[in-house]
């Protein structure tokens, strides 16, 4: 029996790896004689890089880039097939785990450190850019980007713009002559599973500017400097992508990356189900086991599990779920081809109880479904209690 293991991460305690590899110690005890293919997945948020790296046999990367209040770091990204193909996420540069609470301020933050990531990949060499955009502390439309890559942003005394999204409502005009021609040679693939628009009650900065540290009388003046930018990029750019699903993501960052770079927005789960080769790695499988921290009615809108199961339903293999907990609507997870879902957590923990013993908690329920299993596949019984 040839059992594929692609879970993600279980936020906040198990990387994708961890709970993969927690998941085959708990099958291995029910079904010692089966054979395990752990591929560790992600959906472009926290993890991919790692996950896909990791696939790909790739290596590590590290540059001293800007933070999103202009100090430096070292930051990180994987290159794959000797520095031809690149992934990188934003939060290494820009996230909102690099800021403390009183620091997180989206009229100052910048994405200025994710262009000098980009501007790193192409100074060695990249073709292909994989770029997740989860997490960020920003909301400047992808400006500091693209200052970081060349461009200017000018007010009407042709000053330039200070960082951040709390001056561009006085943006006059952009340019572009000194913007880096490399980037627009590159394929440059987005991971954006959100499809908000720039701006309007379900734009950047009104879903996602208070979680950075927004007022509302903040979010109003974000508001109105990203629609004077969609306004001054459709002048002098002619470019119009304001309404596109997901120029919200990251407030603004895929707006930011549609307008200045030319990129393509994906599915993250996507990306990473052909980065790491899914399908190729389903052949033969008998079983896949996938899994996330917390299942819910969510978790069909682009989550890791949902794309597992779409790849393994192509591959005509059946596929079950282990989360650390269930949450509502969690049953929606029948209709996209999970056949069965088992929660690792049965009784209220406390959250360092949560943390602590997630490992331990996922072996044992895996366990059970591997004496499951067993029955399943006609052994008639099951390993017997160590």
């Amino acid at each position: 029996m040839l059992i594929a293991i692609a879970p993600d991460s279980f936020k906040g305690t198990l990387s994708a790896d961890a709970a993969a590899k927690a998941i085959a110690a708990g099958l291995r005890r029910a079904l010692p004689q089966a054979r395990l293919r752990l591929i560790p997945m992600a959906d472009g948020g926290e993890g991919t890089m790692d996950a896909v790296v990791a696939a790909a046999h790739g290596s590590w990367r590290r540059c001293r880039v800007r933070d999103p209040l202009g100090r430096t770091i070292t930051a990180r990204y994987g290159a794959l097939a000797g520095g031809r193909r690149v992934i990188m996420e934003m939060a290494a540069a820009a996230g909102l785990p690099l800021l403390k609470p009183p620091e997180r301020n989206p009229l100052t933050t910048s994405t200025c450190g994710v262009g000098e990531l980009l501007r790193h990949a192409l100074d060695h060499g990249a073709r292909q850019v994989a770029l997740g955009i989860g997490g960020s502390a920003t909301n400047d439309g992808g400006t500091g980007l693209a200052r970081a890559l060349g461009a200017r942003f000018l007010d009407r005394h042709s000053a330039e713009l200070p960082p951040g999204g709390g001056r561009l409502t006085t943006l006059a005009h952009i340019d572009m002559s000194g913007f880096d021609p490399r980037v627009r040679r590159v394929a440059l693939e987005v991971a954006c599973d959100v499809t908000n628009p720039l701006c309007g009650p379900r734009g950047a900065s009104a879903v996602y500017g208070p979680q950075k540290g927004a007022t509302l009388a903040m979010v109003r003046r974000l508001d109105a400097g990203l629609r004077r930018l969609a306004e001054v990029v459709r002048r002098d750019l002619g470019v119009d992508v304001a309404e596109t699903p997901g120029a919200g993501a990251a407030g603004g960052l895929g707006f930011g990356l549609l307008a200045f770079c030319g990129a393509r927005l994906r599915r993250g789960v996507e990306m990473v189900a052909e980065a790491v080769r899914l399908e190729q790695q389903l052949d033969g499988c008998d079983l896949v086991i996938t899994g996330e921290g917390r299942m819910d009615g969510q978790t069909v809108n682009g989550k890791t599990p949902m794309g597992v199961a779409a790849v393994a339903q192509r591959a005509g293999v059946p596929v079950i779920a282990i989360c650390g907990c269930t949450g509502e609507g969690w049953q929606a997870a029948h209709r996209i081809g999970i056949t069965a879902v088992f929660s690792s957590t049965t009784c209220r923990l406390t959250e360092a109880e949560v943390t602590s013993g997630a490992a331990g908690r996922l072996q044992r329920c895996a366990e059970e479904v591997g004496r499951l299993l067993a029955v399943w596949r006609g052994r008639g019984s099951v390993i017997g209690d160590q």
